[in-house]
């Protein structure tokens, strides 16, 4: 199907994403500590920030005409392979695996791999379902 654009994930993203749910785990928000106490000697993004950006690399990469409505059916398999530090640029690459024709509705499973610049190995990896219900 194809690649997204590259986005920063700076702090600022990080934060707000920290704010929306809640999660102000130190290793996330705290740069001061994590520069000593982070593995990565800084702060990084909460996995599920990643995972939420799906709907925005995807709007990136595929275009659906004649749709009625989109509903998330699943998410399959993912695994998170490795963290994404603060200020790293991330895209999504999506790659159709499957879709069956249910009538006005295709369900339609799709592999998205988020890579880092300048990683070879993705960062976060698995499938999502959506159920596309068309007019």
């Amino acid at each position: 199907m194809g690649s997204s654009e590259w986005l920063t994930i700076d702090q600022n993203v990080i934060n707000h994403f920290a704010d929306s749910t809640f999660d102000h785990q130190w290793i996330h928000v705290d740069a001061e500590r994590a520069k000593t106490d982070s593995p990565y000697q800084t702060t990084i993004a909460h996995g599920y920030l990643t995972l939420s950006l799906i709907p925005h690399f995807l709007d990136q990469i595929i275009e659906v005409e004649n749709l009625k409505q989109l509903v998330n059916y699943s998410v399959e398999k993912m695994v998170f392979r490795s963290a994404v530090p603060v200020n790293s640029k991330l895209r999504m690459k999506a790659t159709l695996k499957s879709a069956k024709d249910l009538g006005n509705i295709c369900k339609a499973s799709i592999l998205c791999s988020f890579e880092v610049e300048g990683n070879e190995k993705p960062v976060l990896e698995g499938t999502i379902v959506f159920l596309y219900y068309f007019k």
